[in-house]
């Protein structure tokens, strides 16, 4: 008796999976690319080894207070009296160096305005101050 053969061999790929490889691979890529973020602008600044004093009759003291005082060269002042105070004094020393303290709890607000009044009569020699000791606690 002979049997025969009723069943073919075909040699094609099964596609019926190949949906789920597609989406497969699509999610290994994802999870393995790494995406840089942009870097911005390499700036390095500089450092200083040791602070120069100024010498006393070469600097104008702005003190702002927790509450809002300010006090220029120890007199109490109002933001609006700044920048004739400011003029005055630049116009008797052009290379005035103007330090400004703030405390640290001070609204920045006032900081804004006394910086404003400081711009309006065009004080360009600003030293920001603080104290390395208070600021690190």
């Amino acid at each position: 008796m002979k049997f025969g053969r009723d069943s073919k061999v075909e040699n094609t790929v099964p596609t019926s999976s190949m949906a789920d490889i597609a989406f497969l691979l699509l999610i290994f890529f994802m999870v393995t690319t790494i995406f840089k973020m942009e870097d911005g602008l390499s700036v390095k600044l500089p450092r200083v080894e040791t602070g120069v004093k100024q010498k006393r009759d070469q600097t104008m003291r702005i003190w702002i207070d927790r509450v809002g005082n300010i006090s220029i060269q120890d007199k109490l002042v109002e933001i609006d009296q700044i920048q004739d105070i400011i003029t005055t004094m630049l116009s008797g020393n052009p290379t005035l160096i103007v330090a400004f303290n703030a405390d640290h709890r001070t609204a920045n607000g006032i900081v804004a305005d006394v910086m404003e009044e400081l711009k309006k009569a065009n004080a360009v020699r600003v030293s920001f101050t603080s104290d390395p000791e208070k600021a690190s606690g």
